[in-house]
């Protein structure tokens, strides 16, 4: 791993990683703005069917005529998608009438649907997407279908944005990420139809995937072993405070179109300043392009105040350095390589596990605030605010215990909460909400170790691959958690089963990866497979047979 020499030659820690990490972390604040704007854009406010349109008379207040329009449910509050198909003009004088009123006299009046509309309580927000398109009763399950279209594009977008960052650059992707999240949040700020709205929002998740999968990768492939794990932990902070921020910004603006502009704005401020990222060097050298590679680590080198020792990086130095890596170089890679040896096979089916359950488990509780029965902007905060103890308490354990027993351990614990809330009564809302944001906190933590863990474990050569392939399980995730809350119609305990059940089992599959604490990060699968599992025998023949790297003479000549 003779990168990390050349690392320390140039400045491992210097003032360009201090400035580079910053200006990439920066965006993420806005990323949780995008990935629960939903929570607030498509919040569903108190509504019933509006009153029938011939109505008139001077002495008719609104309360007689939601009364004589609008039947009451069980609860004593109005029917939200039913009303009398004619007034009831008899209940001005009698009052309201109960159910069994109405059998007494055999005379049940019909009901049928809002003809005329609905007449929505805008206390809370003056406008969402859901009063703009009348998105309720008959037209309730549209509401689920955005936020899946946009979970569909997430997924998509680490389809596609994983293996060409692989083959063009991560600075170039992230160049397109910026503006196609900028021009997409814009787009969708100003639609006139829900589904043009579901269009540039299915452009925005795209972008979203470009945006994580390259700034982490850029983030990780400029700095060095030693502080992996705090600067994970610094940008995971950054979506949590991303959370807190969007509480806010949504608490201020209360109108839907406004909002979504507002968290879409500054991604054409990240755009600008994103021309003056350094590509990674690690990736030019496996991509055969060693002149640019010095390059940027000579530019690297004078930032951080090392011309001198900048100055003696050149093309010989490097191919001494590396010549492993650069051999390796002269293979072509692609996503077959992920399972293409036993190693690698072992790991992507692992991190695919961590990845689905944690993102499914995680949208099964963060996307539906109102469930709580508390404030969305106050359920918004706390669901935010549990992450800065949490991910404290991940980066510690991730320090001392390494990152598999971490990994395992937080999506275990996250579904043990899930699902001793199935035993709680309902009536006891503050016990039932505790444990949500414990639980919540937990798959926060397991978020924070799968990013940095997933990137320790894929090798240079296939990181983008790697990475965008964990990423689209981790959408699938994200697509599937709305559709299981379809199960409680019947079984309203099914869903808690299923969230709290598959964090627990996919946690199993975290304690069957390679512990890379302290580890170099491996640049080509052979580093890898090197590395070796604690089962196995690393560097198997099978698996060398299987690679049919270029570098094979190499290591065999190595003592």
């Amino acid at each position: 791993m003779a990168f990390a020499d050349l690392l320390e030659q140039v400045g491992s820690t210097g003032r360009f990683q201090v400035v580079h990490v910053a200006l990439l972390s920066m965006p993420i604040f806005m990323m949780a703005s995008h990935n629960l704007l939903q929570n607030f854009a498509a919040a569903v406010p108190p509504h019933f069917c509006a009153a029938h349109a011939n109505l008139s008379g001077p002495t008719l207040s609104p309360e007689d005529k939601l009364l004589i329009s609008v039947p009451l449910d069980k609860y004593g509050k109005p029917e939200r998608c039913k009303r009398y198909v004619n007034p009831q003009w008899q209940l001005i004088s009698n009052g309201s009438e109960d159910e069994t009123d109405w059998e007494a006299k055999e005379q049940k009046p019909e009901l049928q649907g809002c003809v005329d509309g609905w007449t929505y309580n805008m206390s809370e927000m003056s406008s969402t997407i859901i009063t703009e398109w009348d998105m309720v009763c008959e037209s309730r399950s549209l509401k689920p279908m955005g936020q899946t279209i946009y979970m569909a594009g997430v997924f998509v977008g680490a389809m596609v944005f994983g293996g060409l960052s692989d083959r063009f650059g991560r600075r170039n992707l992230l160049l397109i990420s910026h503006l196609m999240m900028a021009v997409g949040g814009t787009c969708a700020s100003f639609a006139t139809s829900f589904y043009l709205f579901c269009l540039f929002r299915f452009f925005c998740g795209m972008a979203l995937s470009g945006l994580v999968l390259n700034s982490f990768s850029l983030v990780v492939e400029w700095i060095p072993t030693r502080i992996r794990t705090v600067v994970g932990t610094f940008t995971g902070y950054c979506y949590t405070l991303g959370q807190l921020l969007l509480a806010a910004v949504a608490y201020t603006i209360r109108d839907w179109r406004w909002l979504t502009l507002a968290v879409s704005v500054p991604f054409y401020v990240s755009f600008l300043y994103s021309w003056w990222f350094v590509e990674s060097a690690r990736w030019l050298v496996l991509s055969n392009r060693p002149e640019q590679a010095v390059k940027n680590l000579k530019a690297v080198a004078r930032f951080n105040g090392r011309r001198e020792e900048g100055d003696k990086i050149n093309i010989e130095v490097l191919q001494q350095s590396m010549n492993k890596e650069m051999a390796c170089s002269q293979k072509s890679h692609n996503a077959l390589d992920l399972i293409r040896t036993p190693t690698m096979r072992t790991i992507t089916i692992c991190l695919s596990a961590v990845w689905f359950s944690t993102s499914f488990a995680y949208y099964g509780i963060a996307l539906d605030l109102q469930k709580f029965g508390v404030d969305i902007y106050l359920i918004q905060v706390i669901f935010g605010a549990v992450d800065i103890p949490s991910k404290v308490i991940i980066t510690l354990s991730m320090s001392k215990l390494g990152r598999r027993v971490s990994q395992c351990s937080a999506l275990i614990m996250a579904g043990i909460c899930i699902l001793v809330n199935l035993l709680v009564p309902y009536e006891q809302q503050t016990l039932r909400t505790s444990l949500a944001v414990i639980g919540k906190g937990c798959l926060g933590a397991s978020f924070n170790c799968c990013y940095l863990f997933s990137g320790e474990l894929f090798p240079t050569v296939v990181r983008q691959s790697g990475m965008g392939w964990v990423s689209m399980m981790a959408r699938v995730g994200a697509m599937v958690a709305p559709m299981v809350l379809l199960t409680g119609d019947s079984l309203p305990w099914l869903p808690g089963v299923i969230y709290g059940g598959t964090p627990i089992l996919c946690g199993m599959f975290a304690y069957f990866l390679p512990e890379t604490l302290s580890a170099p990060l491996p640049d080509t699968i052979q580093d890898a497979v090197d590395r070796g599992f604690r089962w196995r025998k690393p560097s198997s023949k099978k698996e060398e047979v299987a690679m049919k790297d270029p570098s094979e003479s190499l290591l065999k000549e190595s003592p």
